[in-house]
């Protein structure tokens, strides 16, 4: 916002629109100013987060150990996220956590999948994996409709964004409440 010239305050929620792609959050942010200018917010924003921003991430507690679980079931886990890919892999490299992963995937230039629902089928594509024996685990409403999508079932978290009511509203099969329950409740659903 302020490479656009406003000033964001306190006042201003992110929190409230994290989850969707890029553009879509951007938008929404800047009409609190009148602004339309969402590719020069896009660009600013990349530059941002690719030379500092994504420095900055951290893991929730446990989700490591829930990874190492999970890998150690024998479970195939692939990332689909609405970042950069190329953002994804440099901070799963950085916390040292793409190790646990089979395949990271994410948002490239041109858009072609910068909706969860075209992610996914671009994941289960791409691997030859049936979406019956899938599952996407997510915080927030658009990983659990992008799952319905292509036909997986959708796993809310309630550690991220999105509330309990979001993800019930969205139709989530089940909800897990904590990391250390993550690896559990995913084994149980792909074996149910």
């Amino acid at each position: 916002m302020r490479a656009l010239g406003h000033d964001p305050g306190e006042a201003l929620d992110v929190k409230s629109v994290i989850g969707p792609p890029l553009e879509d959050i951007l938008r929404a942010l800047l009409q609190v100013y009148g602004d339309d200018r969402v590719d020069e917010a896009v660009v600013a924003y990349r530059r941002h987060y690719g030379e500092i921003g994504l420095l900055g991430s951290e893991p929730y507690p446990g989700i490591g150990e829930a990874l190492r679980d999970m890998q150690r079931a024998g479970l195939r886990i692939y990332l689909a996220t609405s970042k950069r890919e190329v953002f994804a892999r440099h901070i799963l490299e950085n916390l040292k956590l793409a190790t646990y992963f089979d395949g990271i995937y994410g948002s490239v230039p041109g858009g072609e999948l910068d909706h969860k629902p075209e992610l996914l089928a671009h994941i289960l594509s791409d691997r030859d994996i049936r979406a019956s024996y899938s599952l996407m685990v997510g915080d927030r409403r658009y990983d659990i409709a992008g799952a319905h999508a292509v036909r997986m079932r959708g796993l809310g978290v309630l550690w991220g964004y999105g509330s309990r009511g979001e993800l019930e509203a969205a139709g989530a099969d089940q909800i897990v409440e904590r990391p250390v329950d993550l690896a559990g409740m995913v084994v149980s659903m792909l074996d149910g």
